[in-house]
């Protein structure tokens, strides 16, 4: 089933709706995880530990900061500021969304894309519809300019993903596209706590995925250094919980970024979930890269801030 069903959903991703219509058994990424080796990120102290319930393990930071003397490992590429946003921010932000058309998306969920039109296969990147960024998220983007890892940040791509555990709602494990999206990928979760867990990649011979080959065009320009072949073989049979609590801010680069899929687990979604997801170009797509010249207009459409309750949004 390529085509797209009502639900939003086509090809292997499904929903609660589309697998009762027409009998779909989805993937239970679930039950694979859980029979891995699973490891937790501590957001305290940065590192992973044994386990796969991540408030657990947080508690445990809490009561016995050194997770009750068990060992905890490195695992780089991670940054997570909780508390990114106040309480009133939250219903503010929310409140200004929730006033603008969500459109249907695979795996349950609903969303709002801001940004140039792709084509991931063909390569190809068009300004389209591209008009800028509802003013009510300006403030968002605004603070990134507080945290010294996306100084140099520029958001090219603003997305509200909304999971609702009455759909289901859920997102299969995958690497953002590499060839358009540049290395650092920022997540600012809302409205309910919940976890993307990371899972190795595994290439299969002769077969490229998610664009992963344009790597190499600016692989020296990376902020956070890839796992060599022994790390990852150390890491070959597990996965990694990294919790997103509400009103938190994530950024994954380096290694996550480009040797791990992240995933979100439907059984992780318990209430209503929207998180806005940021992207940048890659270093080609920069002033100064060899394809600057067909991004340039869209940088400067990416400056603009529009008000949602004075402008007509086409959903």
């Amino acid at each position: 089933m390529d085509y797209p069903r009502p639900c939003g959903c086509k090809g292997r991703r499904t929903c609660l709706s589309c697998e009762a219509e027409f009998g779909i058994e989805r993937s239970d990424f679930h039950t694979t995880f859980q029979n891995s080796d699973a490891y937790v990120f501590c957001p305290l102290c940065n590192k992973i530990y044994p386990g796969w319930d991540w408030k657990k393990v947080i508690s445990e930071h809490a009561d016995t900061p050194q997770h009750g003397g068990i060992q905890g490992e490195t695992y780089p590429g991670v940054y997570i500021e909780l508390d990114f946003l106040s309480t009133a921010e939250e219903v503010d932000l929310l409140h200004g969304l929730d006033e603008l058309p969500w459109d249907v998306s695979q795996s349950g969920r609903r969303k709002q894309n801001f940004g140039p039109k792709t084509n991931f296969k063909k390569t190809r990147l068009r300004l389209a519809q591209f008009a800028g960024f509802p003013r009510v998220s300006e403030f968002v983007q605004c603070r990134f300019e507080q945290v010294p890892l996306l100084a140099t940040f520029q958001t090219i791509e603003q997305c509200s993903l909304e999971y609702a555990p009455e759909r289901g709602a859920s997102i299969d494990p995958h690497i953002d596209d590499c060839w358009i999206w540049g290395e650092r990928i920022v997540t600012v979760n809302l409205l309910s706590d919940s976890v993307l867990t990371m899972s190795p990649y595994r290439s299969i011979e002769g077969k490229t995925k998610y664009n992963l080959h344009f790597l190499e065009q600016y692989r020296k320009d990376l902020l956070g250094e890839l796992m060599d072949e022994k790390m990852m073989l150390r890491f070959e049979h597990c996965i990694v919980r990294i919790p997103m609590p509400r009103r938190s801010l994530l950024v994954l680069y380096g290694s996550p970024r480009y040797q791990w899929e992240h995933s979100v687990l439907r059984e992780d979604i318990t209430d209503r979930r929207v998180c806005l997801a940021y992207r940048e170009f890659t270093p080609m797509y920069l002033q100064g890269g060899s394809e600057f010249s067909q991004s340039e207009g869209i940088f400067e459409r990416a400056k603009e801030f529009w008000d949602h309750r004075s402008v007509s949004v086409d959903s």
